[in-house]
């Protein structure tokens, strides 16, 4: 009967490791091109970018965006980085400073910006998910500003 009673600890350990490790496997990797599909994007009342392209680097927790979109016209490019464990990351856009905390829901990755333009700010939240065949990055936004706000979603297919 003690025999019986060891093995429930045991077996209830291995169970919980069980559990951890395919927590962790939930986890995608976003690494790669990503080109936006317009079509299938919804911005709004704003007109989509001309081009908008992530290329992605991404070894949780750390990850890094470069990001060069064209409107009008005008290309830029931008470079960020972030750490996915839920601590502030700070990048410039422009002259603007931005603050973001990105952290992990699930399966999802959250990234919640703040940034001060002009005396004003700005706050954008992004939730990211990836298709099961890891080909397509759906971002759903949401701006929030002093003139309204704006939910907006890039569905970006992987090159």
């Amino acid at each position: 009967m003690t025999r019986r009673f060891r093995t429930i600890p045991v077996l209830s350990l291995s169970l919980l490791l069980l559990s951890a490790a395919a927590f962790a496997a939930e986890k995608p990797d976003f690494t790669g091109e990503w080109t936006l599909n317009a079509a299938k994007s919804d911005f709004g009342p704003m007109p989509a970018p001309e081009k908008l392209i992530r290329k992605i680097d991404h070894k949780d927790p750390d990850l890094k965006i470069t990001t060069t979109s064209a409107s009008q016209g005008n290309e830029r490019t931008n470079e960020s980085a972030y750490k996915t464990d839920g601590s502030e990351s700070v990048n410039k856009y422009g002259q603007a400073e931005a603050k973001s905390i990105v952290k992990w829901e699930g399966s999802n990755l959250t990234i919640a910006t703040k940034r001060e333009i002009q005396g004003m700010t700005i706050e954008q939240n992004e939730k990211w998910t990836l298709s099961e065949d890891g080909k397509t990055l759906t971002v759903d936004g949401n701006i929030k500003a002093p003139q309204g706000e704006l939910a907006l979603k890039m569905v970006m297919d992987k090159k």
